[in-house]
């Protein structure tokens, strides 16, 4: 079967609603929500904090550290489990060491997406924040990359694909550029999930945040930390508590190998449950299945609304260099306006922005059908 035209719709819960905000939060699968009942329901039967408890949670943390190990190719004890992306991204910029010479180098300043701006910023009274110039899709010219690269680089922090245009940044091509010399940070929460089969070893990202509630059809408050083993010695972790550490001679402390040395307290056992539920279920699907079923719906969406006059598209032509987000506008008409007008005939988008200037986002995925994107255009075309 043509997987770009099954509907698998079936296998999440009904709704009577168009949900094309999966670039924010995507939908469940029914059987990840099924997986997250029966968890709790024998956790409890266990007794939370009894002894047979803990063998039956720590069987799920290596459950889902092997699933999501296979999903971007590294190994299990390099995957730390968070509850953000932003959460990997704050391990690095607050556990990375700089001294006064020291510069770091981000992309677009205002463009990028907050979680992958803010703490980069946080750090322009201690060292040098460099800033990639971008074109109107949010990319850059490696020539540029190369001349702002010196010896005082203590980190490059790029996103794999940008929230706002859907374009996808060249990450093999740069960390060629890079060459294993600087560190390399990516966040990949617009990726995983949604453009087919990833290597890390192939990408040779030092570390890479990315969360489960978006592509991955997991639930809210999971996310994911890549830390290359090497590399984790770069980090010193934020926090430190009885999972992560050990105390030798009263008063000195030790910090345990990966994944532990990075999680302290971690307790979020019935989302991390749901997330294997529903990485698996896409792996079951075929990552490179998802992204060409994806590529189809968000080609389909861009040439029906390309057809309808006034509207102004964004991101790249080329499908191979962009998600399955599609941005857009329609001149004369308020992003917020149209979107909530959407809403009400139960379709939903999302509003977002490149730079100062509002658009609607549409970000479908491989749930979603053609009959769907269909809908969505002639409710457009009746703005």
């Amino acid at each position: 079967m043509n997987l770009t035209s099954k509907d698998i719709s079936g296998d999440f819960p009904d709704s009577n609603k168009i949900y094309l905000n999966n670039a924010s939060v995507s939908l469940m699968p029914t059987q990840s929500i099924e997986d997250m009942k029966e968890f709790l329901i024998s956790y409890n039967s266990i007794g939370p904090d009894s002894k047979g408890s803990e063998p039956f949670v720590t069987e799920k943390l290596q459950n889902v550290r092997k699933t999501i190990s296979k999903i971007i190719s590294c190994q299990p004890d390099e995957v730390v489990l968070t509850q953000s992306t932003t959460d990997g991204i704050n391990f690095v910029a607050s556990g990375l060491s700089f001294d006064d010479k020291s510069n770091i180098i981000i992309r677009g300043m205002g463009h990028e997406h907050h979680a992958n701006y803010y703490p980069w910023i946080q750090l322009k009274d201690k060292i040098s924040v460099k800033n990639l110039n971008i074109d109107k899709n949010g990319l850059f010219k490696l020539d540029d990359l190369e001349s702002l690269v010196d010896q005082n680089t203590k980190l490059v922090a790029l996103s794999h694909a940008l929230y706002n245009t859907g374009s996808i940044l060249p990450i093999e091509e740069i960390a060629k550029i890079l060459d294993d010399k600087i560190p390399f940070f990516i966040d990949s929460a617009q990726t995983v999930g949604c453009i087919g089969e990833m290597d890390v070893s192939k990408i040779k990202c030092n570390f890479m945040s990315f969360n489960g509630s978006k592509w991955l059809c997991g639930p809210m408050g999971t996310g994911l930390f890549y830390c290359n083993r090497k590399s984790s010695e770069l980090l010193k972790p934020m926090t430190i508590g009885g999972e992560s550490a050990i105390i030798y001679d009263e008063t000195n402390l030790a910090f345990k190998e990966l994944p532990d040395k990075f999680q302290t307290g971690f307790r979020n056992y019935v989302g991390i449950v749901g997330l294997e539920s529903s990485a698996r279920y896409l792996m079951n699907f075929g990552l490179n299945n998802i992204r060409q079923k994806n590529q189809y719906l968000s080609n389909l969406f861009r040439e029906e609304l390309s057809k309808i006059s006034n509207i102004i598209l964004y991101g790249p032509d080329d499908p191979n260099q962009r998600t399955s987000i599609v941005s857009f506008n329609l001149k004369g008409h308020d992003s917020q306006e149209i979107v909530d007008r959407l809403e009400k005939q139960n379709i939903i988008l999302a509003v977002r922005e490149i730079m100062e200037q509002k658009i609607i986002r549409a970000s479908p995925h491989f749930f979603n059908t053609e009959s769907e994107m269909l809908q969505v255009i002639d409710e457009i075309k009746k703005l």
